[in-house]
């Protein structure tokens, strides 16, 4: 059976720092492999991208290829902390509305509606990151921000697919993006995840 799967994000789901493509793109390549069970996997991530970025291409995207399937991976550059700003990228309430947004706009293409849950950062090495100073990335805004993603999800009656107790220290190339070691894990526990429940 021929499924369309899109999955959106920012530079962690496009595959940073991963010359295997990230966790999605060894999806992808994993779901290739099976020709009686087929699957085109789309890698809509964005590095920089928020929910803010995400709702203004959501749409669009999914109307060209009307996916059976749409994973989102969105949240961790929505949870930074802007020191000039003094407060978070996008607001906690924000980010709320936004989540609920891009569901019901999912919702118009498919049932299959999964989240990613946020993946833990090495606060010593994101607090402010080297390459861009006025941001700060810590765990403890990424607990929030992944605990409201959850709580929609539950709300919602959809699947979540949790990573906050994925990736060590060693998983990361600069405290926030996975190595290629943490991208395995990711699609490890992706694909795990959509098999049992037979999603692909």
């Amino acid at each position: 059976m021929q499924k369309t799967i899109n999955i959106f994000g920012s530079s962690i789901t496009w595959g940073a720092f991963d010359d295997a493509g990230g966790w999605v793109d060894r999806l992808k390549n994993y779901l290739l492999k099976d020709p009686q069970n087929y699957s085109e996997v789309y890698n809509l991530g964005i590095s920089g991208d928020s929910t803010e970025g995400l709702l203004k291409r959501f749409a669009l995207e999914n109307e060209v290829r009307n996916p059976g399937v749409i994973i989102i991976d969105i949240g961790t550059n929505d949870s930074s902390y802007l020191k000039s700003k003094n407060g978070n990228y996008v607001p906690l309430d924000k980010f709320e509305r936004n989540l609920i947004e891009l569901i019901g706009q999912a919702k118009k293409f498919t049932n299959e509606i999964i989240f990613v849950g946020l993946t833990s950062v090495e606060d010593v090495k994101t607090n402010p990151v080297p390459w861009e100073t006025d941001f700060s990335y810590t765990n403890k805004d990424v607990v929030f921000y992944n605990d409201k993603i959850k709580e929609i999800c539950e709300k919602n009656e959809l699947l979540f697919i949790n990573m906050l107790d994925l990736l060590k220290p060693e998983d990361l190339e600069d405290g926030l993006h996975p190595n290629s070691k943490g991208h395995e894990k990711m699609f490890f526990r992706v694909k795990d995840f959509l098999e049992k429940n037979k999603l692909v």
